[in-house]
């Protein structure tokens, strides 16, 4: 065989297996191709849609974040609001609470020193007798004389 024989025959050889080539394997790669193509298509699509999902769910965490906050500080001074009044409250039922102590201890005094002045006029009233009996020198009958010392009790 010549060369042009042999050129010959690996041309058409060639040409088979370029036509094999194209009509057999070549469209299974290229679909296989494409859809590899679109599988990174959408994955960098799905990845720009999380992406923007990821930014949306930021905002929508620093919103809640600020509505927190808002709410925790207006809690704390309602808190704080309520502990003022708490305070004034204890501040007003101590004072009342003082007042009731101080009137009823002036109460127990006026009462202890009216006692008082009662012992002290039946002593006065005693000490009187005594001393009338002694300037008398006689005995002055008690009986006889209790309603003269009730109305000397109640003159003092």
């Amino acid at each position: 065989m010549t060369l042009n024989a042999t050129l010959f025959a690996q041309l058409i050889v060639f040409f088979i297996l370029a036509w094999f080539t194209m009509k057999f394997v070549w469209p299974p790669m290229m679909k296989a191709i494409d859809e590899r193509a679109k599988k990174i298509a959408d994955g960098l699509a799905a990845a720009e849609r999380g992406k923007q999902a990821l930014a949306e769910a930021n905002r929508t965490v620093e919103q809640e974040l600020a509505k927190t906050r808002s709410e925790a500080q207006q809690r704390l001074a309602d808190v704080e609001k309520r502990a003022h009044q708490i305070i004034e409250e204890a501040k007003q039922q101590a004072e009342a609470e003082r007042k009731r102590i101080l009137a009823q201890a002036e109460a127990e005094a006026a009462q202890e020193a009216q006692r008082a002045r009662e012992a002290l006029r039946d002593q006065l009233a005693t000490l009187v007798v005594q001393g009338a009996e002694q300037i008398l020198k006689k005995e002055i009958n008690a009986q006889a004389h209790a309603d003269l010392l009730n109305q000397l009790k109640a003159e003092l």
